[in-house]
């Protein structure tokens, strides 16, 4: 299994939703740490190669997580934030490409 690696705030971020949804990100984080795929996802090419996006709706909103799994040493969990409208706020993709960014040395599995 592969371990999780927290880029910046992502997992403050992530601790801050509510129960249900913080649970669940968990949950898929976890399928994701086995190989296998989550239940709701996308690829993130505009953030970078390998990138996607762990999709989850709750009753109290729509949340995300953003990750690279590519890499040999670990998951890299770029953000994790809350949806607010139909786009993802260009803040947020910059946030998790800036993080991108800060992996050391990208190795495929």
């Amino acid at each position: 299994m592969k371990a999780v690696i927290w880029m910046g705030s992502s997992r403050e971020d992530l601790i801050a939703f509510p129960a249900d949804a913080r649970r669940e990100a968990g949950y898929q984080l976890d399928k994701v740490q086995r190989g296998t795929e989550p239940q709701s996802w996308k690829p993130m090419p505009g953030i970078g190669p390998g990138v996607c996006e762990i999709r989850i709706a709750e009753s109290s909103g729509a949340f995300r997580v953003i990750y690279l799994a590519t890499q040999r040493e670990g998951i890299y969990v770029l953000h994790c934030f809350q949806k607010k409208s139909q786009r993802t706020a260009r803040r947020y993709l910059a946030l998790a490409r800036a993080r991108l960014k800060a992996v050391p040395v990208l190795r495929g599995v």
